[in-house]
């Protein structure tokens, strides 16, 4: 039986279906659902602080569109599992997508975690090994992989 959920989201297709799933596991056991996106600064670990477009710092930019981005996201899947009468919790978070994810679910007593089986990036995943590995690898938390 699951009482809280956390399931991660990126926009990209796989974890849309994670989100899917996620609704249906909380409606099944009548659980909390939290949704977390992680605005993944170490994507511009290139850009120097002197990188400018118009006066603005490059970073700057990136970060706010990303957290745009993540806002919306994170909007429309409250709306989902609102609609369906769930108690949704969002988190908007920065850093590194794996160690927010773990750390959020340990910290919020999550026992479920569902994630997509890869995300928008594919460069993390060649550099660093993709965010659900790392999810199952890292958590001692009862994790679901939803492939697309």
């Amino acid at each position: 039986m699951f009482t809280n959920i956390l399931v991660a989201l990126d926009g990209s297709e796989a974890s849309q279906r994670a989100l899917v799933r996620a609704v249906d596991e909380a409606e099944r056991w009548k659980a909390k659902l939290q949704v977390i996106y992680v605005v993944e600064m170490i994507n511009f670990s290139s850009l120097t602080p002197d990188n400018t477009l118009e006066g603005e710092n490059t970073r700057e930019i990136l970060y706010r569109v990303m957290e745009k981005e993540g806002k919306e996201v994170l909007r429309k899947a409250k709306k989902s599992g609102t609609e369906k009468g769930l108690t949704v919790i969002t988190h908007l978070k920065q850093g590194h997508a794996g160690i927010e994810i773990v750390s959020l679910a340990e910290q919020e007593k999550s026992d479920l975690i569902v994630v997509g089986s890869h995300g928008k990036s594919n460069i993390d995943r060649l550099l660093m090994g993709s965010v659900s590995t790392f999810v199952v690898t890292h958590s001692k938390i009862t994790t679901i992989v939803v492939r697309t």
